[in-house]
């Protein structure tokens, strides 16, 4: 039997959730200054990661933040996307929960034709 007691999930989470967070703001701090702040997404793409990463963890933020990543590209979409209060994806899949596409219209906003 070894001396040394055993993580807890919940304390690794924390954990990485803490280190996430520190290094994306280490992010923003430094280089995101000297690349110029010109985001096409509101959110920015850092502080979206680190909402999923916080509300999700970091296995399916992390995917959600990737996704935002892929999407935020030349001809790519732009407009206001927060990062998702909830998320329906099983452990094995988790890049199901994230958004590919860009965001979406409100279903409240309704198209007039004509």
């Amino acid at each position: 039997m070894s001396g040394a007691p055993a993580a807890r999930p919940g304390v690794v989470s924390g954990a990485m959730r803490i280190l996430a967070h520190g290094l994306i703001r280490f992010y923003q701090l430094t280089f995101s200054a000297f690349m110029g702040r010109q985001c096409r997404y509101m959110p920015s793409c850092s502080t979206y990661m680190d909402e999923a990463i916080q509300r999700h963890g970091m296995w399916l933020g992390g995917w959600m933040g990737f996704a935002r990543l892929c999407r935020c590209r030349p001809g790519g979409a732009s407009g206001y996307d927060p990062a998702p209060e909830r998320a329906d994806a099983p452990f094995y899949a988790p890049w199901r929960a994230a958004d590919w596409r860009g965001p979406r219209v409100c279903e409240s906003v309704e198209r007039k034709d004509g």
